[in-house]
């Protein structure tokens, strides 16, 4: 199974609690709504394991994909263009890995 992993910091870091409501109530529930979309969590990064040190990530968002081709059509629908616009927003400079499960 594949995996679309991102990784990301906030534009604004003061826009933390309206961006994890909009993740909650808009971006989650729209992008798991799509038949290629198996399932979709986001996470608020934290220390690095065993350290003081912040992760240079502020955010990381997993969605499970059981069809990639079918993801590249169905995040071009209206709905979806739409989130897309408002996560960028949000997001400084994310990164978009995809990945492969191997165990």
């Amino acid at each position: 199974m594949a995996a679309l992993v991102v990784l990301f910091n906030l534009k604004d870091a003061s826009a933390k609690e309206a961006y994890e409501a909009w993740a909650k109530t808009t971006d989650v529930p729209t992008a798991s709504s799509m038949d290629s979309v198996d399932d979709f969590k986001v996470f608020r990064l934290g220390n690095i394991m065993g350290t003081e040190n912040p992760s240079p990530y502020q955010y990381c968002e997993v969605l499970q994909i059981n069809d990639m081709a079918k993801l590249g059509e169905e995040v071009g629908s209206e709905a979806m263009q739409k989130v897309a616009a408002e996560f960028q927003s949000f997001a400084d400079n994310p990164m978009f890995i995809i990945s492969e499960q191997i165990a």
